[in-house]
């Protein structure tokens, strides 16, 4: 007998990498990578920002410009 899903260590595993993809994104740790695809896509040619030049950016504009933080 053969279940649709496989078996429960598969169906475990499926599940928290899902659960982890979805806190990843949640969490902004791809923004990045699609920072990169928009501007490989929309400016080709032009500059991408190293990833530690992106989030000294991205922290910089949320310190100017606080929204929504509950702290």
């Amino acid at each position: 007998m053969t279940t649709q899903g496989g078996n429960g260590q598969e169906t475990l595993i499926r599940w928290l990498t899902r659960a982890w993809s979805y806190v990843g994104a949640v969490m902004g740790d791809h923004d990045y990578q699609r920072y990169v695809a928009h501007q490989t896509a929309r400016h080709p040619g032009g500059p991408v920002l190293s990833e530690r030049d992106y989030w000294r950016l991205r922290h910089d504009e949320q310190e100017a410009n606080p929204q929504g933080r509950c702290c």
